[in-house]
């Protein structure tokens, strides 16, 4: 899944993502299981609001993605903000060329954008062959509940003066699977006139025992499934479900 013209809309459009508690939650986990260094890679960064927030918490951060214009926008906004980050286009599910990191991050459901059994088992793997030893592999996923209670079937909209929205949320090919389709009406400032961008997104969620059962089986020990940024396991109507796991020696 590679972002188009939605790229350049994304923080305007994402400005409720939960960033702060991601960097709480990193921090913590970080100290919690006593993670001897700081090299930390964000897979499928985006635009690179988290990498840059890591970066000036002191992780040395690299980030991948498989969206050349997501990285773009990446790349300019850490200049701006005066830190230094590598960023590199690829497939999380064929990551390759890199040493191993302390903590290798998915974050905000980006997982859930590979369409495949086989492409996130082969993330799992991949991310295995580039943790350090007892390094911590951390996140997220949409729960079943939020992909078929929450999205399905479901229109969102918003009108703004600057950016308005349709989202058409529909069942999708796979079990667990949902389409969404996105149309943008963004002002021209020049022109004083609205040109519309269409999207296609997709994404599709797994039950909590099968993520469970995939990383084992690419040689990690789970350490802790949580829900919403909440302490405790996964209620029935948990829409998030944080995972973390370590690289077993």
């Amino acid at each position: 899944m590679s972002y188009g013209k939605f790229a350049y809309l994304y923080d305007r459009l994402m400005e409720d993502v939960p960033y702060d508690s991601w960097i709480k939650l990193v921090n913590e986990k970080h100290a919690e299981f006593n993670v001897p260094g700081k090299k930390l890679l964000d897979l499928a960064c985006g635009t690179g609001q988290l990498s840059i927030r890591l970066s000036k918490q002191g992780y040395e951060v690299t980030g991948v993605d498989l969206s050349e214009d997501m990285l773009a926008v990446a790349q300019t906004k850490a200049e701006q903000n005066g830190v230094q980050i590598p960023f590199y286009l690829q497939n999380m599910a064929e990551l390759e060329g890199f040493n191993e990191f302390d903590i290798i991050g998915i974050f905000c459901d980006s997982l859930n954008y590979l369409e495949t059994e086989s492409e996130v088992k082969d993330t799992f793997k991949r991310v295995h062959s580039h943790l350090r030893s007892d390094g911590l592999f951390i996140f997220d996923v949409h729960s079943i509940y939020k992909i078929m209670q929450i999205f399905m079937n479901q229109t969102f909209a918003e009108n703004d003066e600057e950016i308005s929205y349709i989202w058409h949320s529909y069942q999708g090919e796979y079990p667990n699977s949902v389409e969404h389709d996105l149309s943008f009406f963004v002002l021209e400032e020049e022109t004083g006139k609205y040109d519309r961008y269409d999207e296609l997104h997709f994404q599709r969620t797994y039950p909590i025992d099968q993520y469970e059962s995939w990383l084992r089986e690419c040689g990690f020990e789970l350490l802790e499934i949580s829900a919403d940024f909440e302490e405790g396991p996964p209620g029935s109507q948990a829409e998030r479900i944080i995972f973390i796991a370590k690289k077993r020696n």
